[in-house]
């Protein structure tokens, strides 16, 4: 038998490969959907990329790669046999479990065991070779199989991008022992004492031990921050593993630390351990200082408005009502993505092309955004991981004595792997900023889209400039792309001023006397009042009236020059203190359901206005050019290279690039996009008196700066077989990367027919500078209409900060709100309309 495996192996040897140092093993999900080795079909495993794919995607890669070796993987779930002891540790199949999965954290592990099943399976006649099998396999095929079981996770820190390891399990979390010995942290009592180590009184730094409720101190930091180490010597001395950072712990998450493994870990039962000591982590709120904000301080009642906590909310299920699991601190990406998926062209764009993106991904679809996209769009709304259990299907699980757990929302790590690729922030555990990442993503769409149906189109406007020079009361009017209407929060407008007063003092009065604070008053804000903010002129700093030839005092306001067919409204709650510390407004706003701004409307030059000459500020010139020391104007310009090219990826010829940022003083890459948008008509190269032309550096030379390929990579890909237009084409798309550009062909097409006409290719001959126009786009980049709009979603906040808190989102679906909070999804019965942070509104017929 083992001379027959070998033989039938032997023609596979070359495409079964051993893991190295850094390639990435996706034993745990699927490249295209949600699927893993706890599926019905189970995990394959493809032995040469080490990519997995469900039962309904392997055949595809197959049929594409030719690769015919895989490794099955399924995890079966089952109830322990009767009698059973309690607290054994789960059965495992020759002697452990090998797959690096997450448990089931509603399942105790007390009455279920894991049995994780491998085999060899090869195609297309579906062969199976059962493992382990070291006697009969080849040595090198054993190797291989060994190290795809013992591979870890693909989202720990493997390459040089991701600077911050995904947190793991605890091994400890599942049977952690604590110690029923009365300790009780009720957190009204913590406001009049304060929290401090039982050792050495310090108040900083301190940590929660799991098992005994013992409060002590961390370790002491190089900086002299940090604590004397009380906590680590209680571990040394009773081995009580776990303990949670105080002043850390929300309704997210906490800091949770491991001694025994020495690193943070993930506690799925935290909030179980929690309540053994009186501490119940729904109701909390973190701070920087250690205090625990629950009871001490009025944003608890936000926590719960916002989650609807207290009502019975009826579960929701089936497609469009799948809920996203949190990841740690990822609710700022799972409340954006389900309003994106929840509008039509975004379901259209990636959703209603799912098998053509599929069929064209490239060959590692973990790295292609419109192939994740896809896949969360479907994962989003097919139903297939929302489903209600049925009683049907709990008899059948009973017969066989095997468990199926019902999805309860999907996982998005590959997802957010890809989205942060490259940005420091994102790629973190920390919680951020939803409104940031909205932007970003819109980036990441416009990046993509490039040649193909842009779905963020829908949310893209104008907003029309005026600037004023306050002495000549001449004026310039410009142009600039937006896809987010921002609303300042005028705290002087509040119609509860009263009320404020007499809290604060209450408040103030409370903390003199040590006692609890007073119950919460939020200052009530009309919404007018905001619009009304939004629409007042405000001062330009340094302001250069070309009519004076010199500085003045200016003054600018904004208005609409196209209305987008979906408004995102977002309520600038976020500031700074006295302090610079970041801050959030605590405020009530009564947002609109319609919502009505066609009054806000540019009107564009008014009769008996006279325009701003088009003169730029003079540059004064030294006799003596080499004499900066005279004036450093003249100083070679100063160009922030790498938002010249985060422009040039999105298509933008190189000069237009360097252009825009010069001419916005390098203030980053958003403000350049909407100089390129304003100055479209403009082909002149960039000139700085004094010193010349700016050209690149780049080795292409004049070719680079025109954004036109360099003939040798055109005639490169021709000689693959690919038309001429097409590859033109695909390296305008890609900034002139060969592998991208290859990548781009094989995912679109359709390109290849009409290449000529196909829009949003760049005609050289007619358009030298390569800068796409509103006429060369397929559509009108900007989808004007009436200002009439819809109140459809709402992301709310919860906590002090973007640094910290929690995330949840309200949508209207079939004449109903929905909340979406994590992977809980129920029909909302109080919807949080007042306090949410952004709104999202569609357009309505007049």
């Amino acid at each position: 038998m083992a001379e027959d495996l070998g033989e039938l192996l032997v023609p596979y040897m070359p495409t079964i490969r051993v893991p190295k140092s850094g390639d990435r093993v996706y034993k745990t999900e699927c490249a295209f959907s949600y699927d893993s080795p706890e599926s019905d079909g189970g995990l394959y495993v493809c032995m040469s990329t080490f990519l997995g794919f469900g039962r309904e995607h392997v055949e595809r890669h197959y049929r594409k790669t030719g690769q015919s070796v895989y490794m099955h993987l399924k995890r079966h779930i089952r109830l322990k046999a009767t009698g059973a002891s309690g607290g054994a540790f789960p059965k495992r199949i020759n002697g452990r479990l090998f797959l690096d999965l997450e448990n089931n954290t509603e399942m105790n592990t007390e009455d279920y065991e894991y049995e994780d099943e491998a085999k060899l399976v090869i195609f297309p006649d579906h062969f199976e070779i059962a493992l382990p099998n070291i006697e009969e396999l080849p040595a090198l095929v054993t190797i291989a199989c060994d190290a795809v079981l013992n591979s870890k996770s693909p989202y720990r820190k493997l390459d040089q991008e991701s600077w911050e390891e995904e947190l793991q399990v605890s091994k400890f979390a599942n049977n952690l022992v604590q110690i029923d010995n009365g300790v009780k942290i009720p957190p009204s009592s913590l406001f009049l004492s304060g929290w401090k180590c039982s050792k050495c009184d310090l108040q900083e730094n301190l940590w929660l031990n799991l098992t005994d409720g013992s409060i002590m101190c961390g370790r002491w930091f190089c900086s002299g921050s940090g604590g004397n180490g009380h906590a680590l010597e209680h571990h040394k001395q009773m081995g009580y593993p776990l303990a949670v950072r105080l002043g850390s712990i929300t309704p997210d998450g906490a800091d949770v630390y491991s001694f025994d493994e020495e690193e943070a870990v993930i506690d799925p039962h935290l909030a179980k351990h929690l309540a053994h000591f009186g501490i119940d982590m729904l109701q909390m709120q973190g701070s920087e200082n250690g205090v625990l904000d629950n009871e001490v301080k009025p944003r608890v009642n936000e926590w719960e408005v916002i989650q609807e906590t207290g009502l019975k909310l009826k579960p929701m299920f089936g497609s469009g009502y799948t809920g996203i699991k949190n990841l740690g601190n990822s609710s700022y990406l799972t409340t954006v993505m389900q309003v994106i998926f929840s509008i039509p062209e975004f379901q259209r764009a990636y959703v209603g092309n799912l098998t053509r993106i599929f069929d064209y991904a490239p060959l590692d679809p973990t790295q292609d955004f419109s192939t994740q996209m896809a896949k969360l769009g479907h994962g989003l709304l097919s139903g297939q991981f929302s489903k209600p259990p049925m009683k049907s299907e709990l008899i059948e699980q009973v017969m066989k004595e095997e468990h199926k757990p019902q999805p309860k929302g999907i996982n998005t790590r590959m997802f957010k792997a890809l989205m942060s690729k490259g940005h420091t922030e994102f790629s973190s555990n920390r919680q951020q900023d939803a409104e940031e990442f909205f932007l970003h993503f819109i980036n990441l769409v416009e990046r993509n889209s490039i040649g193909a149906e842009n779905p963020s189109d829908v949310f893209r406007f104008l907003v029309e400039e005026r600037t004023q020079c306050c002495q000549s009361r001449k004026v310039r009017y410009t142009e600039r792309v937006d896809y987010i209407m921002q609303l300042p929060v005028p705290m002087e407008t509040a119609t509860n001023k009263e009320e404020l007063i007499a809290y604060d003092l209450k408040r103030r009065e409370a903390e003199s006397a040590k006692r609890p604070p007073p119950e919460l008053v939020r200052a009530k804000i009309p919404f007018s009042a905001c619009l009304q903010a939004f629409t007042e002129p405000e001062n330009v700093p340094d302001f250069w009236s070309s009519a004076l030839q010199a500085k003045s005092a200016g003054v600018k306001t904004s208005r609409f020059a196209s209305f987008p067919e979906y408004l995102v409204v977002q309520i600038k709650k976020f500031t700074f203190g006295l302090d610079w510390v970041p801050k959030k407004l605590d405020v009530s706003i009564d947002m609109p359901d319609l919502l009505d701004i066609n009054h806000l409307r540019a009107t564009g030059l008014k009769s008996g206005e006279e325009e701003l000459p088009d003169i730029a500020p003079p540059i004064i010139i030294p006799d003596d050019p080499n004499d900066h020391s005279r004036n450093h104007f003249m100083e070679y310009p100063d160009i922030d290279e790498s938002s010249v090219m985060q422009l040039a990826e999105m298509g933008f010829p190189l000069e237009a690039c360097r252009k825009a940022v010069y001419y916005t003083g390098s203030m980053g890459a958003e403000v350049a996009f909407n100089w390129i948008i304003a100055h479209m008509e403009e082909p002149e190269p960039l000139i700085i008196p004094g010193c010349g032309t700016v050209t690149s550096t780049s080795s292409h030379g004049q070719n680079a700066l025109l954004n036109q390929p360099p003939e040798e990579i055109v005639a490169l890909i021709c000689s693959m077989g690919f038309p001429r237009n097409h590859a033109l084409q695909a390296l305008r798309a890609t900034n002139n990367n060969l592998e991208r550009a290859l990548d781009w062909m094989f995912s679109h097409p359709e390109s290849e027919e009409g290449a000529d006409n196909v829009s949003g290719c760049v005609d050289t001959e007619n358009n030298p500078n390569g800068i796409i126009t509103d006429s060369e786009q397929e559509g009108p980049r900007i989808k004007d209409g009436n200002g009439r709009y819809e109140l459809f979603g709402i992301i709310s906040h919860a906590g002090t900060s973007t640094m910290s808190g929690h995330y949840v989102c309200h949508i209207k679906k079939e004449g109903r709100w929905v909340i979406y909070n994590d992977h809980k999804v129920s029909a909302s019965e109080r919807p949080p309309k007042e306090l949410g942070y952004i709104y999202f509104y569609h357009r309505i017929s007049c």
